[in-house]
């Protein structure tokens, strides 16, 4: 006898947000709910699922959900499904909305209005929030929401999202009886090739007559916005503008985070001379400045270089330029075999590769999805940086070349164009050996122009700044003190000459992985501290501080880490190390992500795999090669 499945749903009416992507949607749900909201996944998918409370001007609870952004109800792609299927009642887990609230970008109606005509075919009942009405009124488009009211027939209410216009409007409608009742021109379910062509061709005439009835069925006006594009998309200038751009970028990076960072670690020593000078000779002072300070102040100093990368990353992306970057950089993503959807997923890698790994719902083709997150991890994250910055200051001199240019920002931006080279290499060679690949056009919107917003600048770097100072006390603080903890117990052999670390269980653990990765330069101190980094990169340098203080003698101890390690490897093996982290194997977390994306193990395994062989490889030919050159 077959099992009946019953789904319990929470109480209180549903609404639904539906909206084209970039259309405020995300913005008008969090003005909605506040903090009163709550992430999750839909079941069976790894899609995200966003729900909140609000209410009503008269005070009622109502369930509000953020549906994925869609351009119509015959998805493509994952995200694009769920909604479809939730509008449908499809979903598993989820019940039928009892009203839409359909967002529309009131600067591109001719686009949007397609939606609405949709799901008012559903039958469902709806409503209008028309959004960004302060930019279509800059732009000499005047909406009538009346007329448009009238013309679509269901309420239009005039939002400005971001500042939170027309919420209160929003509010007070719903409490109106009339808006729940079911669409009266709800149409037949046909055939579903037939239904969709007939759907467009009187889509089309009807938005057509819309227009008409507003008035705003003219051709618009160029704006400024095009005209910058005619030099930045150009096909010669607009790449070459792209790789100057990022040049100076990693130019920046270093040259206006050397004072920060001298501070930082100047506080730091004197903290650490301070805390040895006050506490007694003992296990307490090893662990406050061999494990505390050394290892967490190591990985502190470089605070300023993150934030400077990102506020570039920030003020490109509020300017509107980075979506011309993928534009720019579509025909090279097709020629190894990607979509241009891809290079979205991969830009957000830069920042951590989870978001970029989860960001790959927007590709429709199963096969590019897969191949967008197995090289994801490629893409130099910001965890990795740290790392980048300690290695390039301790080996890379700080001079001028090339008229003028810092050759330590050459090698940093050398590092990530290594990571973007591999990555597509490995993408050219999935091309090769796999099938089921269908290279589409890039279809994506470029947004306006405009002078980013100082306020969001400052938001987005503090975000940054939060989430790193969280890891530095959180994760790596941990990990710093069972570090430090393996590192000192048991303690010295009576009679031994060593430093007490070359006989603790970290030591002895580290020697024993010399042995492996002996052949491309990294010591046993090396060996040991890439361990912890499994967890997240920046670890590797906070081991790094704790292992080489517990190693230093006395006079030693309060030394940064860049003037030690300088001290102690040799060019080589630097460079070795350098090229391990341009692809070595994720942090777990990432792994944790591939995981959910892929529904399985094999593919974690995989990329775990393919990683760690590319870098040993990396690392070998790196090692072998300047040492020849360097005897």
């Amino acid at each position: 006898m077959r099992e009946a499945v019953i789904h319990v749903h929470p109480s209180g009416p549903l609404l639904a947000l539906v909206g084209n992507p970039n259309c405020g949607k995300t913005a008008l749900f969090n003005r909605l709910t506040g903090s009163q909201q709550k992430v999750a996944n839909y079941a069976g998918v790894t899609v995200e699922r966003k729900e909140g409370r609000l209410s009503s001007a008269a005070g009622k609870s109502l369930r509000l959900l953020d549906l994925p952004g869609t351009y119509s109800l015959h998805p493509r792609s994952p995200d694009e499904r769920v909604t479809c299927d939730v509008l449908a009642g499809r979903a598993r887990g989820e019940k039928r909305p009892d009203l839409v609230i359909c967002v529309l970008d009131a600067t591109n109606l001719r686009r949007t209005l397609r939606l609405v005509l949709a799901v008012k075919r559903l039958g469902l009942p709806c409503v209008v929030a028309l959004n960004m009405t302060d930019l279509a009124d800059r732009r000499g488009i005047h909406i009538d929401a009346d007329k448009l009211a009238t013309a679509i027939g269901v309420p239009v209410i005039r939002t400005v999202a971001t500042q939170g216009v027309g919420v209160d409007e929003l509010k007070l409608l719903l409490d109106q009886r009339e808006v729940w009742l079911p669409a009266a021109d709800a149409l037949p379910e046909l055939n579903a090739a037939k239904q969709q062509a007939a759907n467009q061709a009187s889509d089309h005439a009807a938005v057509r007559q819309i227009l008409q009835a507003l008035d705003l069925d003219q051709v618009l006006p160029h704006l400024p916005s095009d005209r910058i594009d005619r030099v930045l998309l150009h096909p010669v200038a607009g790449p070459l503008i792209l790789m100057l751009v990022l040049f100076l970028l990693f130019q920046a990076v270093f040259s206006w985070a050397e004072w920060p960072k001298d501070q930082i670690e100047a506080g730091m020593a004197w903290l650490g001379q301070h805390a040895g000078t006050q506490l007694p000779e003992g296990w307490l002072r090893s662990l406050i400045v061999d494990g505390l300070i050394a290892g967490v102040g190591g990985v502190l100093v470089f605070l300023p270089q993150i934030l400077i990368l990102f506020f570039f990353i920030l003020v490109l992306e509020e300017s509107g330029y980075l979506p011309r970057a993928a534009f720019l950089l579509d025909r090279l993503m097709g020629s190894v075999g990607l979509s241009g959807r891809s290079f979205i997923p991969l830009l957000s890698s830069f920042a951590c590769a989870i978001p970029g790994i989860m960001a790959t719902r927007s590709i429709a083709n199963p096969r590019d999805r897969l191949v967008t997150i197995m090289i994801a991890p490629l893409m130099t994250c910001s965890a990795r940086l740290p790392v980048y910055a300690l290695l390039i200051g301790a080996f890379i001199p700080q001079r001028l070349v090339w008229g003028g240019f810092e050759l330590q920002g050459l090698v940093l931006l050398g590092l990530y164009l290594a990571g973007i080279v591999g990555a597509l290499a490995v993408a050219w060679v999935l091309k090769r050996f796999t099938s089921g690949s269908q290279v589409r056009p890039l279809m994506m919107e470029l947004p306006n122009y405009h002078w980013p917003n100082p306020r969001n600048v400052m938001i987005g770097l503090w975000q940054r700044a939060a989430i790193f100072i969280k890891r530095v006390g959180g994760i790596i603080l941990c990990l710093t003190l069972v570090l430090w903890a393996l590192s000192s117990f048991p303690g010295k052999p009576e009679g031994a000459l060593g430093a007490p670390i070359e006989y603790s269980v970290a030591g002895m653990l580290g020697r024993g992985l010399a042995h492996v990765f002996e052949p491309i330069g990294f010591n046993w101190q090396i060996s040991l501290a890439l361990v912890p980094g499994l967890a997240a990169r920046e670890i590797a340098i906070s081991a790094l501080g704790t292992v080489y203080a517990l190693s230093a003698g006395a006079e030693d101890a309060a030394q940064a880490l860049t003037p030690l390690i300088a001290q102690s490897w040799s060019l080589p093996t630097a460079l070795s190390l350098l090229a391990w982290f341009v692809f070595a194997p994720q942090c777990l977390a990432t792994l944790a992500a591939v995981r959910r994306e892929t529904g399985g193990l094999r593919m974690p395994l995989i990329m775990a795999g393919y990683l760690f062989g590319l870098a040993y490889l990396a690392s070998l030919i790196t090692f072998r090669l300047s040492t020849w050159l360097l005897s």
